[in-house]
């Protein structure tokens, strides 16, 4: 049976952390996104360990970082998922990179049309009844064995210890196991399936799935 540990984020555990997030998404929906692992981390990864990283926790499964989550418990002063974009498109000039380029050309085309059809658009929840929003991530190693339950409850203590009423996340209509997961953990369902502008899954556009909790 494995030995699984739940712990609080320590700044040794970031190059770790790095590798891990490279690889726990691989081969889900929408995990390809614009095709630069180290961009991507610094939207959805490491922002959170140098701006928040008391709301960060590791899982470590018979010794090994085997999964994490990182969040934050008042959106308001944290950069948007559009800043972090932004920032990283001119760190990396991403556009000078031909997957990366096709991507973002394809999610500007996908929300021209989906505004010309006055169709809603993917995007963050800005609702005070939920302020604190989080991502979390598992290697194989980490699934199974309870990790992923383990990281979530120590998520909700941190939101209880803060006073936070609640948390919202975003993942893909179509990753319906992740979806049955946090359901199982007390989420439930917020509002529309808005297409992700650019996220394909089998050549088909992607949905957005906005999952709420309250404390």
């Amino acid at each position: 049976m494995a030995h699984v540990e739940i712990r609080g984020y320590v700044p040794s555990d970031r190059a770790g952390l790095v590798e891990l997030f490279g690889a726990a998404g691989a081969g889900a929906p929408g995990s390809e996104v614009w095709g630069h692992q180290a961009s991507l981390g610094e939207v959805y990864l490491t922002p959170y360990l140098d701006l928040e990283p008391e709301s960060a926790f590791v899982a470590v499964v018979d010794g090994r970082l085997a999964g994490y989550l990182v969040g934050c418990v008042d959106e308001s002063g944290f950069p948007s998922e559009e800043e972090r974009t932004e920032a990283v498109i001119r760190k990396y000039r991403l556009w000078r990179r031909p997957a990366s380029r096709r991507f973002f050309v394809r999610a500007a085309w996908d929300t021209v049309l989906l505004r010309v059809r006055r169709q809603p658009v993917a995007g963050e929840l800005a609702d005070p009844r939920w302020p604190s929003h989080l991502h979390i991530d598992l290697l194989p190693i980490g699934r199974g064995n309870g990790a992923a339950d383990g990281l979530m409850n120590a998520w909700f203590d941190r939101l209880r210890e803060v006073g936070s009423p609640g948390c919202y996340l975003q993942t893909s209509a179509e990753n319906t196991r992740a979806v049955r997961f946090f359901e199982r953990i007390g989420f439930v369902k917020h509002g529309d399936n808005p297409v992700v502008p650019g996220s394909r899954y089998d050549g088909k556009r992607m949905h957005q799935q906005t999952m709420v909790w309250s404390s």
